[in-house]
């Protein structure tokens, strides 16, 4: 068979050859422990990651020293929520997170229940956005923490960051997202959008797999915050563990590149949601973008296809590389948790396929894709009757 052409770009993304580049003489030229400062190698080492922090935290408007390197989005998302709840343990037990948060999240807050935290989950609208008045009144006196994950990983609805940082703000509570999948495709800025911890993985934006950062602020507010791991006292005590040089250089050298092209990627990932939805209205009916329809980053496009199920639609596309869901979920044999809070039907979640735009998708490719859709729908249906 041959090579499959990949529009799953939500769940990873290829590793773009000038971030491969950057990377490589990490592996086997400038190889020291950056932890090894006593020596030219180590120190060469501690200097390349010293710049990657510079690198990252100007994409996001942070300093810094506000950035922690982790293995990846799941990592710091339970570094920030566990270390921000222990370490804050004096004010309360009540965390706040919404019902379509990644698994990352809602795995972490079941085991914040078992050790006798209150969770309050978030609900959202048929179009995934959240109600910031359920978010309000939600907040109490023992608030330590409200974690919204910034882009929905399946649907690619957004939050309004910068409104729920107000909130929080306002309220003296702390407030983390999870910004795996608008890092690099959308702007950020922590400071302007009174972000207290953010979560990103490289590979979600053309870098490597097996690293990500965490920022929390270290400044105004400083945020007080945990180790949940133990070790060698690594990034400040923060996360133990000798750094992935390679995987770091390249983390920050992809984030970089993405903000830099980030206009003219979101303007063509537009145009092609736009037509694709259209054609297949057009051509086929009965089929629907799941949602918010402006609200939500641009690479995504995720479609309920009345009467067609989604596993029978991706075997007969074999040349495509498509998704029925998120990756993270994909291998247990139930319904996306985040099509059912949509309230949009029992059935949704099986007739639904998620599509994710890549830098390295041509237009070439999306029009085969397109085509090949409208095709393979209509031929379902028209054998279902």
């Amino acid at each position: 068979m041959s090579e499959q052409i990949f529009f799953d770009g939500n769940s990873t993304t290829p590793l773009d050859k000038r971030a491969f580049d950057a990377m490589l003489p990490y592996f086997s030229e400038v190889y020291g422990n950056p932890a090894s400062i006593d020596y030219q190698i180590g120190l060469e080492a501690n200097n390349a990651v010293t710049r990657a922090r510079k690198k990252i935290a100007a994409c996001i408007n942070a300093d810094p020293e506000d950035i922690f390197f982790t293995s990846g989005a799941t990592e710091s998302d339970n570094l920030a929520i566990l270390g921000i709840l222990q370490a804050n343990a004096n004010k309360g037990k009540h965390f706040i997170t919404c019902v379509t948060e990644h698994s990352a999240v809602l795995e972490t807050a079941k085991e914040l229940e078992k050790r006798g935290y209150d969770i309050t989950y978030l609900t959202v609208d048929r179009s995934g956005a959240v109600d910031l008045d359920q978010l309000k009144e939600s907040i109490r006196p023992d608030t330590v923490l409200v974690s919204v994950m910034a882009a929905n990983n399946e649907v690619g609805t957004t939050v309004p960051l910068k409104k729920i940082g107000e909130i929080t703000r306002s309220r003296g509570t702390y407030f983390h997202t999870d910004a795996a999948q608008i890092a690099g495709h959308l702007p950020l800025d922590v400071k302007e959008m009174n972000i207290d911890g953010l979560s990103i993985s490289g590979h979600k934006m053309h870098g490597p797999k097996g690293i990500g950062a965490l920022y929390i602020s270290q400044t105004e507010p400083r945020v007080k915050i945990n180790p949940i791991s133990f070790g060698g006292g690594h990034e400040k005590g923060l996360r133990s563990g000798t750094l992935n040089v390679p995987g770091i250089v390249g983390l920050a050298e992809a984030l970089e590149i993405s903000c830099k092209e980030m206009q003219k990627e979101y303007d063509r990932f537009v145009n092609w949601r736009q037509s694709l939805l259209s054609k297949l209205q057009q051509d086929c009916g009965n089929v629907e973008l799941n949602g918010h329809p402006d609200s939500r980053i641009p690479h995504n496009i995720s479609l309920y296809i009345k009467g067609v199920e989604n596993k029978d639609l991706l075997n007969r596309l074999p040349e495509f590389a498509l998704s029925a869901g998120s990756a993270c979920t994909t291998m247990k044999d139930q319904g996306s948790h985040v099509i059912e809070a949509l309230n949009l039907g029992d059935r949704r979640a099986y007739n639904t396929i998620r599509i994710g735009f890549c830098r390295m998708n041509t237009q070439e490719q999306f029009e085969l894709l397109s085509s090949r859709l409208a095709e393979e729908i209509t031929a379902i249906r028209r054998i279902s009757g």
